[in-house]
């Protein structure tokens, strides 16, 4: 008998899934004085909610309930950052997060997170007061991986870095000098990732901020080619919008 009780718990324990619904940031601060965003307020806290699903058994039905994981962050690292991004970086079908994460002596890094914390980063750019400008995620080159493209040092590199997620990894795969998306002060990022129907590429501004730059990778280099004029924050809207 005991065997049969033994299956019976087995069938009746629930099983639970977690499923990434929302990212936040909290905790204002002003411990690194940068203010590249326009003020000198970054955030703390990282705050990941969820829904854990428990399906259902023979005798139960499904529950879904809403959970929040907080993190934060020690004293000598901020969010810098405008708002948190989801996105499947790891294929399974659910959004894990992507933020900038800004260490005080050594600038930022772009960092992904789950409901279990850091999962995955790039070096720290190296410098105070350095920063880098995310694009967006996608597979940009139609392998199979999911890359994720930023403008390093908008303001003074103003180089498009591109690097794979895979087996649970960052690693650089391409950049190109003479790109931007930011401007010191602008509380937005401009630009992102577009497909207009033949294959994905990243929006951005040219380095003297006069054009709209479409770039795609080809056969792991970065191929820019001019899209229009430069005529303010909405050129970068016409432009994702094809």
């Amino acid at each position: 008998m005991w065997r049969w009780a033994a299956v019976l718990a087995v069938i009746a324990a629930p099983l639970s899934a977690e499923t990434i619904v929302s990212a936040e940031y909290a905790g204002p601060t002003d411990r690194y004085a940068h203010g590249v965003l326009g003020d000198a307020i970054e955030w703390s806290r990282l705050i990941i909610n969820v829904d854990t699903e428990k399906n259902g058994t023979l005798f139960t039905e499904l529950v879904v309930r809403e959970t929040s994981y907080t993190f934060r962050l020690p004293l000598d690292r901020v969010f810098e950052d405008i708002a948190p991004r989801l996105a499947d970086v790891d294929g399974d079908g659910d959004d894990e997060v992507i933020v900038v994460e800004t260490q005080v002596s050594s600038g930022a890094q772009l960092a992904i997170y789950d409901e279990t914390g850091k999962i995955a980063a790039t070096p720290h750019i190296g410098t105070r007061n350095r920063w880098l400008a995310p694009i967006g995620a996608a597979d940009l080159d139609g392998d199979g991986y999911v890359e994720i493209a930023y403008i390093d040092r908008p303001h003074l590199a103003k180089t498009l870095r591109v690097w794979r997620f895979k087996d649970g990894a960052l690693s650089e795969v391409t950049a190109a000098s003479g790109l931007t998306n930011h401007r010191i002060g602008e509380d937005f990022i401009g630009g992102g990732i577009r497909d207009c129907g033949g294959g994905p590429e990243m929006i951005t501004a040219d380095a003297d901020w006069f054009n709209i730059m479409a770039t795609r990778m080809v056969d792991g280099m970065l191929q820019a080619r001019i899209i229009g004029q430069f005529d303010g924050p909405a050129s970068f809207d016409a432009a994702l919008s094809c």
